[in-house]
């Protein structure tokens, strides 16, 4: 079995981007795993590490925050935007 690397999460991210909402979710679910795992690794540059487990937490509030907006929440958050009255 090949080990995940940080390269192959920093993927994952980039990809996820370009996915709907579950399947980015599914992919987001992944790469924290993986960075988990990376954690106990003695060759793993923990600071390239945690600045990707800050890229993973940004990145799930971005697809829950798209998810949020896409189901209309967007519209009735901005009022203005829509059909107001």
């Amino acid at each position: 079995m090949t080990e995940t690397t940080l390269e192959d999460v920093e993927r994952s991210l980039d990809r996820a981007t370009e996915l709907e909402t579950e399947e980015a979710v599914s992919v987001l679910r992944t790469a924290r795993q993986d960075l988990e795992d990376l954690g106990t690794a003695a060759d793993v540059d923990e600071q390239r590490r945690q600045e990707l487990e800050d890229r993973l937490d940004q990145r799930i509030r971005e697809v829950k925050n798209r998810d949020a907006y896409d189901s209309g929440l967007g519209s009735a958050m901005n009022p203005e935007d829509g059909d107001a009255p």
